[in-house]
């Protein structure tokens, strides 16, 4: 399964060895494809660098490396069902869509939390937890 990574999972990831990184671990080693893009990179970084935290920033350069990258899509059109979205998430829905993932997981329950568990354009929206029950 594809399935795409939004910011707050690659920073949680590189924050602390917790849930989420052991969560991105069982995924990669069960097979599947943990995706991403550039846009989706560039925000873990900038948080990462905002939080002054050094060796966090170091943790994330391998969690990238077993991770498929994809083009940014911050101008693709999206399915109506998206467009609740504010237009600074927009771009992750995007690019999930567009990088044929199955699956894309978010933290964000404030912004995608209406979307958790709705398929768009293919892609099911889920939150860490409810994917790590369906899959792991």
């Amino acid at each position: 399964m594809r399935i795409f990574l939004d910011a707050n999972i690659l920073f949680s990831a590189a924050k602390s060895d917790g849930p989420v990184r052991a969560l991105i671990q069982a995924l990669l080693d069960a097979g599947h494809q943990c995706c991403v893009d550039g846009f989706v990179i560039e925000e873990a970084r900038r948080n990462l660098v905002a939080k002054s935290d050094a060796e966090a920033q170091a943790a994330l350069a391998p969690l990238l490396e077993r991770m498929q990258v994809g083009a940014a899509m911050a101008n693709a059109r999206l399915p109506q069902a998206a467009l609740v979205l504010p237009e600074k998430d927009r771009p992750v829905m995007s690019a999930a869509i567009a990088n044929a993932c199955d699956r894309l997981v978010t933290g964000d329950r404030t912004h995608f939390g209406p979307l958790y568990g709705k398929t768009i354009a293919g892609v099911k929206v889920c939150a860490p937890a409810a994917l790590a029950q369906e899959l792991l």
